[in-house]
């Protein structure tokens, strides 16, 4: 039976698995000892639980346990990373190249340290939301030391072609970040074969608690290096002090352990609904698909309705279906979002656009209720003619 509202906004975050529910909840009232109190059974029952999961964590992306560290998140992650490196190499340059589309997180971060002197470099996007490989190579300088571009984007679900960007960064002696938040969990992501030297992702994106995160940092070919950006203890290799949350640690190796089994099965079938949601809804006139149609996650759309507000059409939808606009808005006023402007869209399309993220509790009822309530909320809203003042 269908229950509403229908949850369609996974890019967001997910619930938390039963299953990594069930196996967090002895380390809150039983087994809550502090993973660094070496000296009693309490601390050495919560370090193995920590050592566990964090194999489990290497295990879904290819790397060494001991290349891990935990974070409160993603948002730390990317910090962590972006300002270890710009501080630790600082001898060998001050230059990082970054792209236009990155989250906040990325973006906000580059710009911090543009202000304090680094000399940043902000590469275009395609229409379709890739990068050029040639000019990204072409912006790489004598003072180079990062490249931080992200795997798979957080509003229109294209995957960056990891790899290449690699060989590039290694060719030219640069270290490449990648934030993975998106894509971790979601599809095979292998640091080894990708070439990554860096990558943030997060628990709560693959059903896995809130507030846990981590940062691959390479060991070897090359040996990473970072400057703590939190001091107080040395815990995470001397990288990020800070008494570890151990009950969302352990949920994070179950959430990684979980995707790590059953993500190709999944995938399987979630895109073929995620396409007929899509092509449902891409038949309503003046609808447009936002990014590259294939290289990108399973379990994304972006469409842009045109003539159509989209907090006007989310108000109208938000009583049945739970989504995301594509847009950074402000209490004051709503903004396009800047990375469809990225791609090139008119403010119309830009400033019209819905994200559909599916997930675990998507299913075919799901999915045609979303095509109907969708539908019908885009004809009566041009109907009224509401916010419609470009739609002709």
């Amino acid at each position: 039976m269908l229950k509403l509202p229908v949850y369609l906004d996974h890019n967001a975050t997910t619930p938390c698995d039963p299953r990594v529910l069930e196996t967090m909840l002895p380390y809150f009232s039983k087994i809550y000892g502090n993973a660094a109190s070496r000296s009693h059974s309490f601390g050495w029952e919560a370090e193995e639980a920590v050592k566990f999961a964090r194999e489990r964590v290497a295990g879904l992306i290819n790397a060494l346990p001991e290349e891990i560290v935990f974070t409160s998140g993603a948002t730390e992650a990317d910090n962590l990373a972006i300002k270890g490196v710009f501080d630790m190499y600082a001898a060998k340059g001050n230059h990082i190249i970054s792209v236009v589309t990155e989250h906040k997180a990325v973006l906000d971060t580059v710009g911090h340290l543009e202000k304090t002197g680094a000399d940043i470099t902000r590469l275009p996007v395609k229409s379709d939301g890739l990068i050029d490989l040639a000019e990204l190579e072409s912006a790489i300088k004598p003072g180079t030391i990062l490249i931080a571009i992200m795997y798979a984007n957080n509003e229109i679900g294209v995957i960056q072609p990891v790899k290449a960007i690699a060989e590039i960064a290694k060719k030219h002696g640069v270290l490449f970040f990648t934030d993975a938040t998106q894509a971790v969990g979601k599809i095979p992501v292998d640091v080894i074969r990708d070439g990554i030297d860096l990558m943030a992702f997060s628990a709560h994106k693959i059903y896995g608690p809130k507030g846990t995160g981590a940062l691959y940092v390479r060991r070897k070919n090359p040996r990473v290096r970072l400057t703590a950006q939190m001091d107080g203890g040395g815990h995470e290799r001397a990288m990020r002090s800070g008494t570890l949350n151990v009950p969302g640690i352990v949920g994070f190796g179950q959430a990684c352990e979980i995707c790590l089994h059953e993500m190709e099965a999944e995938n399987k079938r979630i895109k073929p609904l995620r396409d007929k949601l899509e092509s449902s809804l891409l038949q309503i006139e003046n609808t447009v698909l936002n990014g590259n149609k294939e290289f990108r996650l399973p379990q994304v759309s972006n469409i842009s309705f045109g003539g159509v507000d989209e907090n006007t059409l989310m108000m109208s939808l938000n009583k049945d279906l739970a989504l995301s606009s594509g847009s950074a808005c402000t209490s004051a006023s709503p903004e396009p979002s800047y990375v469809l402007k990225a791609l090139g869209r008119e403010d119309d399309l830009a400033n019209s656009s819905l994200r559909f993220g599916l997930g675990r509790n998507s299913g075919e009822e799901e999915i045609d209720f979303a095509i109907g309530r969708v539908t019908a909320a885009v004809k009566q809203l041009r109907e009224e003619g509401i916010n419609v003042g470009m739609w002709k």
